[in-house]
């Protein structure tokens, strides 16, 4: 399936998006959002297995400084994730989103945490949690120094200019902060955790370098609403690339749930 450009504009902006599946007004939407080194291309396919899977709508948009939308200065600011959960309903707005699940990958679902426990949303009925990341790890922090060096003598930065307009601001704006010593202060998310009021369903793979096992036990251990928890042992930090069939499943059991129960809510009684 070929996704419909969906660009938009945002406080004069450009804003690279792409629409799979029926439009808003026709059935629930699924929206994603991109990992910190990632943008609407890099979502491979996806976006299309969720859309055949589910029959929903499902709409990706590249974050400024990613994709094809406009750039961002650097250095981005620590609580750049806290800044892109106060776009989030914005873009939302320009997209017509009107009843939807945030799926989000890791910066991207930290971002869609955030932003869950931190507005009463009423269009966001719940929020899929790809590799999230709620707090910073020295196992991850080493990680993202391996990943810097490979930017700095390797090929990352080629390979990340066939999807990014600016390549330096979409890996150092997201590098930069996670090396900087304040950060692990601006990423502690259990606050946020323990205000969501909608289902999480988390998917973690069991060998992601980027973070362990206890992002999803605090989790589970901060929340009061719902958890459901998909482990996928020997994958690393992209299940819905590594493992597509299992993530895509759950992802389609955890949606179709939520919008059964809120149609049911929702009819007239007898």
């Amino acid at each position: 399936m070929t996704p419909r450009d969906a660009l938009f504009e945002l406080e004069g902006r450009k804003v690279e998006a792409a629409w799979w599946g029926p439009g808003p007004e026709a059935a629930p939407t699924l929206v994603l959002l991109h990992e910190g080194l990632g943008c609407v291309a890099l979502w491979r396919d996806f976006p299309e297995r969720l859309q055949a899977a589910t029959g929903f709508g499902v709409v990706a948009y590249s974050r400024f400084g990613y994709g094809g939308s406009d750039t961002v200065p650097l250095p981005r600011p620590l609580d750049y994730m806290h800044r892109e959960a106060e776009v989030l309903p914005r873009v939302l707005d320009a997209l017509g989103v009107r009843r939807c699940v945030l799926v989000g990958h890791s910066d991207g679902a930290s971002i869609a945490l955030i932003h869950a426990g931190s507005h009463q949303d009423p269009r966001v009925r719940g929020v899929v949690l790809i590799a999230p990341h709620v707090m910073v790890e020295a196992s991850g922090v080493e990680e993202i120094h391996r990943t810097r060096e490979r930017w700095e003598t390797g090929d990352l930065r080629a390979r990340m200019a066939k999807y990014h307009r600016d390549p330096d601001a979409a890996f150092l704006g997201w590098n930069g902060a996670w090396l900087d010593p304040g950060f692990p202060d601006a990423l502690q998310l259990q606050p946020e955790i323990a205000h969501v009021r909608v289902p999480i369903l988390v998917v973690q793979g069991g060998a992601d370098p980027y973070g362990t096992l206890e992002h999803l036990r605090i989790i589970e251990r901060e929340a009061y609403c719902p958890v459901d928890s998909l482990i996928l042992p020997g994958i690393a930090h992209a299940p819905h690339l590594e493992a597509p069939g299992p993530t895509t499943e759950a992802v389609t059991d955890f949606a179709g749930r939520i919008f059964r129960l809120h149609e049911a809510d929702a009819e007239p009684e007898k």
